[in-house]
């Protein structure tokens, strides 16, 4: 068998996982450029077999999500939208695939499907390693604290860079 082709770069992929409702969710518009459709079309095969996305698999955000989400990603193309966009969770974004019925949607999905377990594995593999920081801090005597919390503070995912595009001048 060989071996597919990764079609868009794993961090494009895992850069499109947002938490929404405290769950892991991708957008439409981030799907359907992954899976290679347009948006509307991929909106359109919702539509067509809607009894296959049931309200676990995804939903719509409500205005206010909307706005709140627009606010955080000013540049994207949420700003050129009139309508909240869907949101779909993993099995969603699996699903998606089989309406879609093209090569380029199954290949992509897989490669979906390892970015959130990816993710997963993550965030499991960290709460494991601050259950086992807490026993050794249990364990241990007061002197070890700053080696606990200079532990947490790596532990705690770094900021995205902000910084601006362009030259600056050096500050005298």
């Amino acid at each position: 068998m060989a071996k597919s082709k990764a079609l868009i770069p794993d961090e494009r992929i895992e850069r499109s996982i947002l938490l929404i409702r405290g769950q892991k969710d991708m957008l439409d518009a981030d799907l359907a450029e992954i899976y290679g459709v347009t948006t509307k079309r991929l909106n359109e095969q919702v539509k067509r077999n809607h009894d296959r996305f049931p309200k676990d698999f995804m939903f719509q955000l409500t205005e206010k999500e909307f706005k709140r989400l627009r606010s955080q990603f000013a540049t994207t193309n949420l700003m050129k939208r009139r309508t909240p966009p869907y949101a779909f969770t993993e099995h969603g974004a699996v699903m998606l695939a089989s309406v879609l019925n093209s090569e380029i949607a199954v290949n992509a999905s897989i490669q979906v499907v390892r970015a959130f377990v990816r993710l997963r594995r993550m965030l499991e593999s960290n709460k494991a390693l601050a259950g086992r920081l807490d026993e050794l801090e249990n364990k241990y005597d007061s002197q070890f604290k700053a080696v606990f919390d200079a532990i947490r503070q790596l532990m705690i995912p770094p900021e995205k860079d902000q910084r601006k595009i362009g030259f600056r001048k050096l500050e005298e």
